[in-house]
């Protein structure tokens, strides 16, 4: 069953939303910002009766200006851009007064969960950062809550904040081929080898804009790219394999310091006999020997854009899910030569 908001009752009552929100969410105030007629007020309690609207605390709680809580779900903090988008959006709803519970969707279930209101029953809305959530996984339940989704493939009837996944490896790809490289590694996905992902998509794209092929032996797959003992690894296998490269772009930063080690004590001289990018631009990137050339995302923009959908639906905006992204910046260091 959908929710009825604010915008409904307030359609439905012939009157504005503003109105609505002023009636049913804060009786009590009496700033005299808004005056209402007492056969306004009664339209609005009759329609809003007959329609089943129910308001939500988080939606009393920004009308009185009082704090609410929101739950911020991240798969892991292991992977140090979860721990630096949590903490971009704790910021940005602090700034607008609500309050925060920072929890661990660890798999696909936990995510599921926290959607459809079986672990959040306690806050006024969710702001999920998945690596599982689709519209499989929630088999065609709507969110319980007030959701936004931020990063991942975006989720039917859920607003998201998406990240450029496939502009950045684009970029990042031909960033190397400007500078010469043609034999450039992927290092290291989860998902290969179904050549389906946005950032695989990234790289394979720069190849073919150029009419080159990509050959199947550099694309290397890892199991956590969460984890930088994953880029050590496929790096550790591309070794091994004897397939010549001279360039390695990485699925994130993290996977990019693994790897980078690997190169290292193999020997290699970054960037003289390979280069390296990663993706995320995190704190770690500028502290790696050499540098890490990186993709920026736009954290704190997105977790800026993601508070201010979630905001909208809580002040009772309704509407088809919307889809919004912040722009990208490729942040050249040491690692892919001057």
């Amino acid at each position: 069953m959908t929710q009825v908001t604010l915008a409904d009752v307030a359609a439905a009552a012939g009157v504005s939303t503003a109105t609505v929100s002023y009636v049913l969410r804060a009786p009590e105030r009496t700033d005299g910002t808004i005056r209402v007629s007492a056969r306004t007020r009664e339209t609005v309690h009759r329609v809003a009766r007959e329609l089943g609207y129910v308001p939500s605390a988080a939606g009393r709680g920004l009308a009185l200006g009082t704090a609410e809580r929101i739950a911020i779900m991240v798969p892991n903090l292991v992977q140090p851009y979860f721990a630096r988008m949590a903490e971009a959006l704790i910021l940005a709803l602090e700034e607008r007064g609500l309050s925060t519970t920072l929890r661990l969707a660890h798999d696909a279930a936990a995510e599921r969960d926290a959607v459809l209101g079986r672990t959040t029953q306690d806050v006024a809305g969710v702001i999920i950062c998945p690596h599982s959530l689709s519209a499989e996984l929630l088999a065609g339940a709507a969110p319980a809550l007030p959701t936004v989704q931020v990063g991942g493939a975006p989720t039917p009837e859920i607003d998201a904040v998406v990240m450029a996944e496939q502009e950045g490896l684009l970029t990042a790809t031909r960033h190397l081929l400007d500078r010469g490289r043609r034999r450039i590694a992927y290092v290291a996905d989860p998902w290969l080898p179904s050549h389906e992902g946005p950032r695989y998509l990234g790289y394979f794209e720069a190849h073919t804009e150029r009419g080159l092929e990509v050959d199947d032996a550099l694309a290397i797959q890892g199991t956590d790219w969460d984890r930088h003992e994953t880029g050590l690894e496929a790096m550790v296998g591309l070794l091994r394999s004897g397939a010549p490269f001279d360039a390695v772009t990485c699925i994130n930063d993290a996977a990019a310091v693994g790897a980078m080690r690997a190169a290292s004590l193999a020997g290699l001289r970054i960037p003289r006999d390979v280069a390296f990018i990663g993706f995320d631009n995190t704190e770690e990137a500028a502290f790696t020997t050499p540098p890490l050339t990186s993709v920026d995302p736009g954290v704190p923009e997105m977790a800026q854009r993601a508070v201010a959908m979630l905001i909208a639906r809580l002040e009772g905006e309704s509407g088809p899910a919307r889809r919004e992204s912040a722009p990208l910046e490729l942040i050249v260091r040491a690692s892919t030569g001057d």
